[in-house]
C-alpha cells in the first residue's frame, strides 16, 4: 500500500485537474448558447437557398450548369472535412473520422481517389499523417466564424470540379441534433444530391440576365457557401455540446477517484497508527 503522503500527492493532483475540467464546462455551458443562436439564424437562408436551387434545377433549362450535372464515371472524389480547433470534446472528432476513413478505404478499394480539404486544426493534423491528398486547411475560425475565411478551401474545390480534376465532392461534419446528441455527417455537396432533381422537370425556365452561365454561377457558388458555412456552426455548437458533457463526466470521475483516495489514506493512516501502538505495547510488555 502507498505511504500516506503518496496517496496525499495523488488527492492533490486529481483535484487541479477537477478544477481544470469544472473550468472548462463552465466555459463550454456559457458558449453553447451564443453558437447555437448562430446556427439557427443562418437556418432560414440556407434553407431558401436551397429551396431555389431545387427550383432551378427542376426547371425545364437550356443551359445546364457543371454542378447541376451528374458523372457518369467516378475516378476521384474529394471531401471537405469540418473538425474542430482544440480537443477535450470526447469522441467527436474521431467518431467524424472514423466513419470518413471507412468510406476512403472504400474508394481506394475501388479504385477511386480521394483528395481532402481540412477545416479546423484537428483534422489538418490527423490526416497529414495519412497518404491523402490535401489541397488547402484552414484553421483557428474563432468562436465567430466568417464566411470570407472559407471561401479559399471552397474555391479550391469548386475549380477542382470545374475542370473535371474532381467527379464528386462531399462534405463531412457533425451535425447538431441536441446537447447530447452530435452525428457525424457525410452528404453529397457536388453535383447537386440526386433528391433535389429526381422529380420531373416544368416546362418553364427563368430568365437570367445578363446571362444563365454568370448569374447560375454566383447563385450555386452563393449557395455552396452557406451549405458548408453551416456545416462549420452546425460541427462548433456540437463542439461545445461535446466537450461540456466529456468535461462533466470527466469531474464526477475526478470526483470519485478523490473520495476512493480518501478511503485509502484513511486505511492507511490507521493502519500507521496500529503499528505505533503495537510497537509501543510491546516495547512496554518487554521491559
Amino acid at each position: 500500500m502507498a505511504g500516506g503522503r503518496e496517496i496525499k500527492t495523488k488527492i492533490k493532483s486529481v483535484m487541479s485537474t477537477r478544477k481544470v475540467t469544472r473550468a472548462l464546462e463552465m466555459v463550454s455551458a456559457s458558449k453553447i448558447r451564443k453558437a447555437q443562436e448562430r446556427m439557427k439564424a443562418s437556418r432560414p437562408y440556407a434553407r431558401l437557398m436551397q429551396q431555389m436551387i431545387g427550383h432551378i434545377a427542376r426547371a425545364n433549362a437550356e443551359y445546364k450548369h457543371p454542378y447541376l450535372v451528374a458523372r457518369s464515371e467516378i475516378k476521384r472524389v474529394g471531401y471537405i472535412v469540418v473538425s474542430t480547433d482544440r480537443g477535450l470534446c470526447g469522441g467527436l472528432n474521431s467518431n467524424l473520422f472514423r466513419k470518413l476513413l471507412g468510406e476512403i478505404r472504400q474508394h481506394q478499394q475501388n479504385g477511386v481517389e480521394v483528395d481532402l480539404v481540412c477545416i479546423g486544426q484537428k483534422a489538418t493534423t490527423f490526416f497529414r499523417r495519412i497518404k491523402i491528398t490535401m489541397r488547402a486547411s484552414v484553421t483557428h475560425l474563432g468562436e465567430k466564424p466568417q464566411v470570407e475565411k472559407l471561401v479559399g478551401v471552397i474555391k479550391v474545390m469548386l475549380d477542382a470540379y470545374c475542370d473535371t480534376s474532381l467527379d464528386r465532392v462531399n462534405l463531412c461534419f457533425n451535425d447538431f441534433v441536441n446537447t447530447m446528441s452530435q452525428v457525424a455527417t457525410v452528404q453529397q455537396l457536388l453535383p447537386l444530391p440526386p433528391s433535389d432533381m429526381v422529380q420531373s422537370a416544368h416546362d418553364w425556365d427563368y430568365i437570367y440576365e445578363p446571362d444563365a452561365a454568370q448569374v447560375l454561377d454566383d447563385v450555386l457558388t452563393r449557395y455552396i457557401e452557406s451549405v458548408v458555412y453551416q456545416s462549420v456552426l452546425e460541427n462548433l455548437a456540437s463542439e461545445h455540446a461535446a466537450r461540456m458533457v466529456a468535461m462533466k463526466a470527466a469531474s464526477d470521475n475526478a470526483t470519485k477517484l478523490i473520495d476512493t483516495l480518501n478511503l485509502v489514506y484513511n486505511k492507511a493512516r490507521q493502519a500507521a497508527i496500529t503499528q505505533e501502538i503495537s510497537e509501543i505495547v510491546g516495547g512496554a510488555a518487554a521491559v
